[in-house]
């Protein structure tokens, strides 16, 4: 627990633009002047110039510079962020060290803020991405037709691969506007579309606005469950898009969930998972390991390069994991021991979603419903198919769907909040937790 008992700001976050010490206000100098110690990146503290304290450049990782941060508790330390140091920036790192009546925030404009100002755009009404320290699939949940993105890039090279990305798949047409060291002696913007650009010699501080244009034949997302089943790469073990999309409803994720994904096949019932959110998190446990690097194909494809991929069998690949909110059994066995299991797991008000295929699976299901209750569903799916010089509706094997709700006030045995993988890392982090994400400059 963070101690509140300290009134007296010590802690000085201050946001700087391009513009160095002639932006800042009058307020935010002196705390810079004040400080026993300034702690920025390496253009930061070359933006400043020379000042009375002792500096200190941000290591990588950036929260190695924490300790010595908070070693001057009670005394002035001035921390230099780029712009807004709470929109993607090292502000949020620092509060979870250091309560709120310690410290002072004196933003600047954020990049998206100056970038909406530039091109014209209502902040609000664009989605706001960054692509520094995060993986550059990220971007597709957020190419829709008619939409406004503002992108923090990882680079100079960041705007020439958003426009290859485009092209490849069908929004050519889009506009992209580029804009390098905003605030600044070097500011420059360039637009181009999409298909036409061909700039390589940019700022490695740069915004890329991008207005985007499908044309008929662009691989867009649909916003609602169901994704068609030939987006995905699949080798027919997939459930299918008018069952996933039923599977999905029941399972009903919410933000900042965590799926567990058991025998995943193609992935598909988690990617759809954390497309409902983009806080939300799932694990795919899948014993096959094409399989498994096939979901990892698939989750980098559809912009969710986050998914957690664990190769193995439940119940023993679920050891150590974090407890979940949400469990999904694709059609394998349903055995009295997993439930049991699952369900000791799950996390009170979490939801348990069994789908059967086989008169063996939907006998386990069935005796699951006897035993624990729930809801039992059958679901039936014709397809229009040629006969003759006519059509009729071939059926696909019905599906036998289980749902259990974990009471609300049931505990959860051997709740795990931040695991590892059969890796080493971490299973599940914020982004933010990382400091190197932000790059040098911590914000």
């Amino acid at each position: 627990m963070i101690d509140q008992t300290a009134t007296t700001p010590w802690l000085a976050i201050i946001g700087l633009g391009e513009d160095g010490l002639d932006g800042l206000t009058p307020a935010a100098r002196r705390l810079l002047f004040s400080a026993e110690l300034v702690v920025g990146g390496k253009r930061h503290l070359a933006l400043i110039g020379d000042t009375p304290a002792e500096k200190l450049a941000w290591p990588s990782p950036l929260t190695d510079a924490f300790p010595a941060i908070l070693a001057r508790r009670g005394r002035p330390v001035a921390v230099l962020a780029s712009g807004d140091p709470f929109s993607y920036g090292v502000g949020s790192l620092l509060a979870r060290h250091v309560p709120p009546n310690e410290y002072v925030t004196l933003p600047a404009p954020s990049a998206f803020s100056m970038a909406a100002a530039r091109v014209g755009w209502a902040v609000q009404d664009c989605a706001l991405v960054t692509l520094h320290g995060r993986a550059f699939e990220k971007i597709v949940p957020h190419l829709q037709p008619g939409r406004r993105i503002l992108v923090l890039s990882w680079d100079g090279t960041t705007p020439a691969r958003l426009a290859d990305h485009l092209v490849a798949n069908g929004m050519g047409r889009s506009k992209l506007i580029v804009l390098e060291a905003m605030g600044g002696a070097r500011e420059r913007v360039v637009s181009s579309l999409a298909k036409d650009f061909a700039r390589s010699d940019l700022d490695p501080l740069n915004t890329v606005a991008i207005e985007v244009v499908a044309d008929a034949n662009a691989r867009i997302l649909p916003l609602a469950a169901g994704i068609p089943d030939s987006f995905f790469e699949n080798d027919g073990q997939i459930t299918k898009r008018e069952i996933r999309a039923t599977t999905l409803s029941k399972l009903a994720p919410r933000h900042g969930e965590l799926l567990w994904d058991i025998g995943a096949g193609t992935g598909s019932i988690s990617i759809e998972w954390m497309l409902a959110s983009p806080g939300n998190r799932a694990i795919a446990i899948e014993p096959r390991p094409d399989r498994l690097a096939r979901v990892a194909r698939n989750a980098a494809l559809f912009g969710v390069p986050d998914l957690v991929t664990i190769e193995g069998s439940a119940p023993a690949a679920l050891e150590g994991l974090p407890t979940p909110n949400a469990v999904f059994l694709g059609g394998g066995g349903v055995d009295a021991d997993l439930v049991a299991h699952l369900a000791a797991r799950l996390a009170p008000g979490g939801r348990l979603v069994a789908n059967a295929v086989t008169i063996e699976t939907q006998a386990d299901v069935i005796a699951r419903f006897t035993a624990m209750g729930g809801d039992l569903v059958q679901i039936s799916v014709a397809r229009a198919s040629p006969v003759g010089r006519f059509h009729g509706f071939r059926p696909a094997m019905p599906i036998l769907q289980w749902v259990w709700e974990k009471p609300a006030g049931d505990p959860v045995d051997n709740p795990v909040e931040n695991p590892s993988t059969t890796g080493g890392e971490p299973a599940f982090h914020a982004v933010e937790d990382l400091g190197d994400e932000l790059g040098e400059d911590g914000g």
